[in-house]
């Protein structure tokens, strides 16, 4: 009975969104209605809720749900769209669309280019959905379908997320097992090395997936087979090397720049050449004013990220917000960085390039204010999500469903070790509240099959999560607001189900066969 009580917002979830094709926003909220009945009356009465979880602490889950919902994940997305709305104001949109149309008339290598390449760095330097809503905009823009934009811009925002941010959610799983709390260096190298070849197929695997859904013609199979091995295995060989030689925090940025330059040299050798007779060439002042909002972001997120240790330190110690809640333990606070958190990144890049490409400040308040007005449903949708997931942490109800699934699974546990980092991530969208989650899990039932490796099935955590990322209402929601489809969340989950459902297998596969 417990592990049925504690399933019923995830399959409710879905069949909200999937059977009754309810909108997003409505389907998150009627869930997270549920979930707080049941933590407040049913899930006691089953014994798995900690006594002191009573209505009080419902309420304080919930206000936990709110402040991790608008900081900072909110505030980015909403700042990633307002970046792509200043670009079709100031038309410097119609610079990037040509330009990354410009070096090739195969379809495949743009829409690759966007999501693998372009999509994988803004993962590893952001995070938090920029890496769905700025590529699936672009798309659009560029006359692709919406649902097409949301679904390959999801599936590319996969295999980057262990290492995005800077490398947050594999430095944070580090941390949950290591017996001090904060991970050696060896031991980041080592998961981090781990978690690369586990998703090792899937480098290949989805690229050929996102050409494929691009050109379908049959006689285009050879080709994006060829270019997927290409692409992905140059990505993969990166990623593993910076994995394992140089930490978690930069393998998604250099794998994303290697995968860029490889598109690059792949079109200029074998690609059908675009007829140049009539396109407008760009100046580099040109280009740069056309690239500023994004040249800046980058800019300001690679100064204030780890790789740059003292602004990095500065950022974290200042204007640092702690909001101690009951719920907490003594210590404990929910804290957010005013100065030093991506959301600011991205609205003084958005700022300043805005200002380059003409736009004057009342104007780029007017786009800010336009494009909030334009997330409402988004809000509310991800408020409720994390909100839920809030709940169902502290009502037992998420470690009820991984323990049952350990316990169900025996030594066949490998197998199924990565989908219980993919739960995770369904319901908080986040890699990183996974890894918090499930790190400790993953680590005792190592131990208790006496593994020889444990750190190889930790890893398994973030293989999993990754996947479940394709298809987390929260990322699903920053599609539908990207491509201006809100409403229209079970459609997108629908399209991405599959392929979320073979990648978790495949992980699942490398994880047990290497044990």
């Amino acid at each position: 009975m417990a592990i049925l009580i504690s399933i019923i917002p995830i399959v409710l979830l879905f069949v909200l969104m999937l059977g009754f094709k309810m909108a997003g926003h409505k389907s998150a909220f009627l869930t997270l209605v549920v979930t707080i009945v049941l933590a407040l009356f049913v899930a006691p009465q089953m014994g798995f809720t900690p006594n002191d979880f009573t209505s009080v602490g419902v309420g304080w889950a919930v206000v936990e749900g709110v402040l991790k919902a608008v900081f900072p994940i909110l505030i980015i997305i909403l700042m990633a769209i307002f970046s792509y709305n200043v670009l079709v104001e100031s038309k410097e949109i119609e610079v990037i669309k040509n330009q990354f149309t410009s070096f090739s008339d195969d379809d495949g290598i743009t829409v690759l280019m966007l999501v693998w390449g372009f999509g994988g760095l803004l993962e590893g330097m952001a995070g938090f959905g920029t890496a769905v809503a700025i590529p699936a905009a672009i798309l659009i823009s560029l006359g692709y379908k919406p649902v097409f934009s949301a679904l390959v811009s999801l599936i590319a925002n996969t295999v980057p997320t262990g290492f995005g941010a800077v490398g947050v959610p594999i430095i944070t799983l580090c941390n949950e097992v290591a017996p001090t709390g904060a991970a050696t260096p060896e031991l980041i190298h080592t998961v981090a090395g781990n978690c690369v070849l586990q998703l090792s197929p899937l480098f290949i695997i989805l690229p050929f997936i996102i050409l494929t859904l691009t050109n379908h013609d049959k006689k285009a199979i050879l080709r994006n087979a060829l270019l997927s091995l290409w692409v992905g295995g140059i990505s993969l060989a990166a990623q593993y090397a910076v994995a394992v030689f140089w930490g978690a925090e930069t393998p998604a940025i250099i794998g994303s720049i290697a995968a860029i330059v490889a598109i690059l040299a792949y079109s200029k050798l074998f690609a059908p050449k675009k007829n140049t007779d009539n396109m407008k060439r760009y100046t580099a002042a040109e280009t740069f004013r056309a690239w500023s909002v994004y040249l800046f972001i980058l800019l300001f997120i690679l100064v204030s990220g780890p790789l740059c240790p003292p602004v990095n330190s500065f950022l974290k110690s200042h204007l640092v917000s702690h909001v101690a809640l009951p719920i907490y333990a003594d210590g404990h606070t929910f804290n957010f960085g005013w100065i030093g958190n991506a959301g600011l990144m991205l609205l003084l890049g958005t700022t300043i390039g805005g200002l380059i490409q003409g736009l004057s400040l009342r104007q780029l308040v007017v786009i800010l204010a336009r494009t909030a007005v334009n997330l409402k449903k988004t809000v509310i949708t991800i408020i409720s999500l994390v909100s839920l997931a809030s709940v169902m942490n502290y009502a037992g109800m998420i470690l009820v469903i991984a323990s049952a699934l350990a316990f169900i699974t025996g030594q066949l546990y490998p197998l199924f070790a990565p989908l219980i980092g993919a739960i995770g991530t369904f319901v908080t969208g986040s890699d990183t509240s996974s890894n918090i989650l499930f790190a400790k899990l993953q680590a005792n039932v190592a131990h208790q099959l006496n593994y020889s490796d444990p750190n190889w099935l930790v890893a398994s955590n973030t293989t999993g999560a990754t996947g479940g990322k394709m298809i987390s209402p929260q990322s699903i929601a920053i599609a539908t607001a990207a491509c201006n489809m809100q409403g229209r969340d079970g459609e997108i989950l629908r399209a991405a189900l599959p392929y979320a459902v073979g990648y978790i297998l495949i992980g699942g596969l490398m994880v047990l066969l290497a044990v």
